[in-house]
């Protein structure tokens, strides 16, 4: 399986806190399809969810705008803690953070999220950033000096967030050091199998796509949508 200049040693220590970062719009995929699997993996082991976003009111998948069919769809969760509330409790140990892609994250307002994924990146073991969840990744710096790939359909706005990033386009996902990022909306849940694989073992990963009836795409260079878009490398500005 191809990979991208990685160490590929085991964690430093035990993978249990998993944190997901939430905003106003946020991709239904990259959050529930990336956590489906480890809804399951979590009735074989210890494994703690926190929902993290700026305040504790619900977060809504909806557009913040209505769209010209004024439908109103859309799923909202509760988060159960804050930015402020993570950042501040030390012994809060998150070991994995996703942060999903989506139409919120081209928001002009998302400094808070920005911050918080650059303040608590040195307290985790793991990152994954999905989709244009990358483009969150990259302003907060945490892709600095990486490769990493995002969204082929979002590709130019996104990549241009991460001047600093080594930017692969023929790549369901990407993984350099203790990030993980991927292409678009379901190619989340082949990243957090790739990811599942390293931390607990491919046996384990193949067994829990099994139980859910997932046809995994194994090979992360595996990408039609990037060929499809034309989308090329983008190396970092020099």
């Amino acid at each position: 399986m191809k990979t991208y200049g990685f160490d590929a040693s085991l964690p430093a220590k035990p993978v249990k806190n998993i944190g997901v970062v939430l905003f106003p719009s946020f991709d239904v995929v990259d959050v529930f399809g990336t956590l489906e699997p480890l809804n399951l993996l979590s009735l074989e082991r210890q494994l703690n969810l926190y929902m993290i976003a700026a305040t504790l009111d619900p977060v809504s998948t909806a557009p913040r705008a209505m769209n010209a069919f004024n439908s109103s769809f859309g799923e909202v969760i509760v988060p159960s803690h804050t930015f402020d509330s993570v950042i501040r409790d030390q012994s809060l140990d998150l070991d994995m953070l996703l942060v999903p892609g989506g139409i919120g994250t081209r928001a002009p307002d998302l400094n808070d999220t920005i911050q918080f994924v650059r303040d608590v990146f040195p307290r985790l073991q793991y990152l994954l950033a999905p989709c244009t969840g990358a483009g969150i990744a990259a302003r907060a710096g945490v892709l600095d000096g990486r490769r990493a790939t995002t969204n082929k359909r979002s590709w130019e706005e996104t990549v241009a967030y991460g001047t600093k990033t080594y930017w692969v386009a023929r790549a369901r996902w990407a993984r350099d050091g203790c990030v993980f990022t991927a292409s678009g909306v379901t190619a989340a849940i082949d990243a957090v199998f790739a990811w599942i694989g390293h931390v607990w073992g491919e046996a384990v990963a193949a067994d829990l796509a099994l139980g859910i009836e997932y046809e995994r795409h194994t090979d992360p260079s595996w990408d039609p949508f990037g060929e499809h878009y034309g989308r090329s490398d983008v190396p970092p500005l020099t």
